[in-house]
């Protein structure tokens, strides 16, 4: 397992920027034995959890849901054990909260979660 810390929410005013990040206590690649995966998703209040972004750690394709496509990007920093969301254009309708989430074998089973962190956008 692997502790997930999410930080870099806050509250932004539409068309406005902010950066998540999630600092993970190990190294991305020691997360699992074979393919690792990490993604971000959120959930607003009375809405079910959405997958926002994901991708495989030690390259590979990321994915995105269609409703943060060109605005959201998704990175890492393996020298920091760090995933970043970064996201631009926001709108009001991305208030949520988002989690990271570790993926040990790339199936979408996502065994560990951060706390999560609230973006709000007006």
């Amino acid at each position: 397992h692997v502790q997930l810390v999410e930080s870099g929410g806050g509250s932004v005013q539409a068309g406005g920027s902010l950066r998540l990040s999630c600092t993970a206590s190990k190294a991305f690649d020691s997360i699992g034995s074979g393919s690792v995966c990490m993604g971000w998703f959120r959930q607003a209040p009375g809405k079910q959890r959405e997958g926002v972004a994901t991708t495989y750690i030690g390259g590979g394709a990321s994915y995105y849901a269609d409703s943060v496509k060109g605005r959201f990007t998704i990175s890492l920093d393996d020298a920091k054990n760090t995933l970043y969301l970064q996201m631009n254009s926001l709108k009001p309708e991305d208030t949520a909260m988002y989690y990271c989430a570790a993926d040990p074998h790339c199936v979408d089973s996502w065994y560990d979660w951060g706390q999560g962190t609230q973006v709000t956008v007006s």
